[in-house]
């Protein structure tokens, strides 16, 4: 079984230059960073492969709200200042969700069971002041592409971007013991405590199947990295 990868993984290159810092200090003061500025809220939670369910990592989701219905999350190993980027997650509204094509559903996981089991939370945030954003984030869905594999051990970023999946109560979306301890310890929280004051969060109405896919049809989606002939009229996708 895979390990919930390193924090302290070093990836490979020399030391950071005097030059170098004093470009990086010229653009912390000259240019505009205006997306940066807008992700406000640090999110600790869980991830599964999609392609092997037997991989759970523990994810920081750094949010952006472009609006009501949408979120876009830069998404992070730790909540370090040095820590790997690791891929991107798109959260969108159940409205906006049913709007979709079945084939574009089933890439998509529902996010009620991450947020009543606790396993979604705001460190060092009052659970009273996350209230009201949780009802929303319960009713809606996730897409997340984990582009560097750091439990296995990868320096770099490695080969195709992994759909990953959302933590669920049944088969193998049930999450390891000992990765929720770690996380508990670290923040000083109890999932199981949140999972108690979440109890009258309401469940939705209607989780579509399509979400989640596995659970419902027992496959997984995958992405391979292959050559093919340039066509420079082919439509996309």
């Amino acid at each position: 079984m895979a390990s919930s990868g390193s924090e302290d993984q070093v990836p490979p290159g020399g030391p950071v230059t005097v030059s170098t810092r004093l470009i990086d200090a010229g653009s912390t003061i000259m240019q505009r960073r205006l997306p940066l500025k807008k992700m406000n809220t640090h999110v600790s939670t869980f991830a599964i492969y999609g392609g092997d369910m037997s991989r759970q990592i523990e994810t920081h989701h750094y949010v952006h709200r472009v609006n009501d219905e949408f979120l876009q999350c830069a998404v992070y190993a730790s909540d370090r200042s040095d820590a790997p980027l690791i891929g991107i997650e798109y959260v969108i509204s159940d409205r906006l969700y049913e709007s979709l094509s079945q084939d574009e559903q089933k890439l998509w996981h529902s996010h009620a069971y991450e947020v009543k089991s606790g396993s979604w939370a705001y460190p060092r945030l009052p659970e009273v002041v996350a209230a009201p954003e949780l009802k929303n984030i319960a009713k809606t869905y996730g897409k997340f592409w984990c582009t560097w594999q750091i439990d296995r051990g990868d320096k770099l970023p490695m080969g195709a971007p992994e759909l990953m999946m959302s933590p669920q109560g049944v088969g193998q979306g049930v999450l390891r013991p000992e990765l929720v301890k770690r996380r508990d310890e670290k923040y000083n929280i109890s999932t199981d405590e949140l999972k108690h004051k979440r109890a009258e969060i309401a469940e939705p109405e209607w989780i579509n199947p399509m979400a989640d896919y596995w659970k419902q049809h027992g496959k997984c989606f995958v992405l391979d990295i292959v050559t093919v002939e340039m066509n420079r009229n082919a439509q996309f996708p």
